[in-house]
């Protein structure tokens, strides 16, 4: 079977600056991929095309290109939470200023590292954009786990998260769920069912609708946990009007819970000095 044809990151330059204009000029990274995904049109057949051997898809590594370019080419920052925010001249660039500015942003990339005596090409794709380096390392780490063990992980994430408490099941025939926690909002506690699928690729509608399916007659209040994405289609099945609505957490959100709760992940900040000469104060003394 042919592989579909997936845009390149320089073709997806655009549609992201008008996903974060379409969400009010910011977004986190997984409402940045499923605006442009819906915007896009996108297949399931292309949403589940692999980077290399995965977890993450093309469509997410060529995205990711694209954000750090635009960042590159002063039209969008992002946040130590990975939010992404246009600049203001994000704001107001225009669809034929985009590939004038990206050779721009080329050109000084060769420039710098030509300085550096180095004669990579920067616009090359051999390494991984700076956002996904650390998550492609976590997911494969996740993904080496033992099934039981990353069930676990997923019990300790949400006692983290505060549920009062949370169980895994463990049992065979149980339609799908693996445990249930129990989430105290105030006054108010409920029960929430959830399932992890350490799972390559993308989790389809029909995952979903199997998984409400083993919650039937028993709560209506589930979490879907994958270390990969969601298609658009199972997005909108896990909020269709008139059935009991699914929370869905993939990779990208998991590897951001892990580390907010600092689950095997360690951050460390680092400060970076600016240093600039004034020629005038000496010439002046």
């Amino acid at each position: 079977m042919d592989t579909p044809d997936i845009p390149r990151y320089q073709d997806l330059l655009w549609p992201a600056v008008v996903a974060m204009r379409e969400l009010g000029g910011s977004g986190s990274i997984e409402e940045i991929v499923e605006q442009v995904l819906a915007k896009e049109q996108f297949t399931d057949e292309q949403q589940a095309v692999l980077h290399g051997d995965g977890p993450n898809t093309e469509i997410e590594y060529r995205l990711a290109w694209a954000r750090t370019y635009l960042k590159g080419m002063g039209l969008a920052i992002n946040s130590r939470r990975g939010v992404w925010s246009l600049t203001d001249e994000g704001r107001v660039v225009t669809k034929d200023q985009m590939e004038p500015l990206r050779q721009e942003h080329i050109q000084r990339l060769r420039s710098e590292r030509r300085d550096r005596n180095t004669s990579k090409e920067a616009d090359t794709d051999d390494t991984a954009p700076e956002e996904m380096t650390w998550r492609e390392r976590l997911l494969d780490a996740l993904m080496a786990m033992k099934p039981d063990a990353f069930e676990r992980l997923a019990q300790r994430l949400l006692r983290e998260a505060g549920f009062v408490s949370a169980s895994v099941t463990g049992r065979s025939g149980d339609g799908g769920i693996d445990g249930l926690g129990v989430y105290r909002m105030s006054l108010v506690s409920f029960p929430v069912f959830f399932q992890c699928k350490r799972y390559v690729g993308s989790v389809g509608a029909g995952a979903v609708r199997d998984f409400r399916g083993a919650m039937a007659g028993r709560g209506d209040k589930g979490l879907l946990i994958t270390t990969g994405t969601f298609t658009a289609d199972a997005k909108a099945e896990a909020t269709r009007d008139g059935a009991p609505p699914l929370d869905l957490i993939d990779g990208t959100r998991l590897c951001e819970l892990l580390k907010e709760y600092d689950l095997g992940v360690r951050t460390t900040t680092r400060s970076v000095e600016d240093v600039e000469i004034d020629p005038g104060f000496f010439s002046d003394l």
